[in-house]
């Protein structure tokens, strides 16, 4: 018996020991970072800058899988499905990880079960944008004009229950307006007819709306941030317009594991993305954009999650979106 129990101790030892040269040696090949979209765009880039800083650390390759289809869901199910060992990581937008779960009908997974949040990687707030031809010269003007035609004003989306969609559904609702809204197949044609005065105005991600800007054809009238772009100073913020106060919304990126991860190996890629979110490099390419690194990770970005799935949830039931 005495023996038993020493041998059944030398066995636990081992089996500890074992796992934690693993955890202290991973990674030991390859790992890939799959990106739900083409190439391009906030979501790619940090994926990719993160990559590098990762890739320098660990001393393996951090290959950027773009798994694009179903507005990101396609590439998700792909990381929701590999291995939980460490080897796959998703980078995800709350278009995905929020509004899908929030609004589908028939989800195809629930987010805060089925991925384990590693951290926020970067936040991009949207702007009011008006084209030059619609006379809007402030977002006062704006909301005066939609109030004094309830329904007759339209604005762009990249689609249906996109961010996009949402966050100005959100300002809607917060705001006392009703607007007409018109669904384009993407960011792209979104801010393509922006340009071009098909939509007068709409509320873009600040990334996307910066190069309509420059081709002067776009007049932008606030930020939904709390402080105003450092990029962009002289635009006021929603609050500093006095049109609605306390309004904030922003298109936001971040790194999961599938669930079942090792809580050591979840915690090295934890360490070494932050650690990377601070590399100057990383954080002045993403302010040319308009963007900024992420401040939450672990439990604090789940809390976040589940609290703006309740918000859309109840967005989405006020303003009849439902998503097959």
């Amino acid at each position: 018996m005495h023996m038993t129990k020493r041998l059944l101790s030398a066995m636990v030892a081992y089996t500890l020991f074992s796992s934690a040269a693993a955890f202290a040696a991973f990674p030991e090949r390859s790992v890939r970072i799959i990106v739900p979209f083409a190439p391009g765009g906030v979501t790619d880039l940090a994926a990719r800058l993160l990559g590098q800083q990762l890739s320098a650390k660990w001393g393996q390759p951090v290959v950027i899988e773009n798994r694009a289809g179903a507005g990101g869901l396609i590439g998700v199910d792909a990381a929701i499905r590999s291995p939980a060992d460490g080897y796959t990581i998703l980078m995800s937008t709350n278009g995905e990880v929020v509004i899908h779960p929030a609004a589908s009908q028939k989800p195809r997974f629930n987010s805060v079960t089925d991925l384990i949040p590693i951290a926020m990687a970067t936040t991009t707030p949207y702007a009011w944008a008006a084209n030059v031809k619609s006379g809007y010269n402030s977002l006062a003007e704006l909301v005066a004009a939609a109030k004094a035609n309830p329904g007759s004003l339209t604005f762009p989306s990249a689609g249906l229950g996109s961010t996009m969609h949402l966050a100005t559904e959100q300002f809607a609702a917060a705001s006392g307006l009703k607007m007409l809204h018109v669904p384009y197949r993407g960011g792209a044609p979104a801010a393509t007819a922006l340009t071009s005065g098909e939509v007068p105005v709409g509320l873009v991600a600040l990334s996307a709306v910066l190069p309509l800007v420059d081709s002067g054809q776009v007049r932008l009238l606030a930020v939904t941030s709390t402080a105003r772009s450092k990029i962009l100073p002289n635009v006021p913020t929603v609050d500093e317009t006095g049109v609605l106060q306390g309004f904030q919304a922003s298109i936001w990126t971040a790194l999961f594991v599938p669930k079942g991860t090792p809580e050591e190996i979840v915690a090295k890629i934890r360490v070494d993305t932050l650690e990377g979110l601070k590399d100057p490099n990383f954080r002045e390419k993403l302010a040319a954009m308009g963007t900024d690194p992420g401040n939450l990770a672990g439990p604090e970005l789940t809390e976040l999650i589940k609290r703006e799935i309740d918000e859309v949830s109840k967005l989405a039931k006020s303003a009849n979106i439902v998503l097959e």
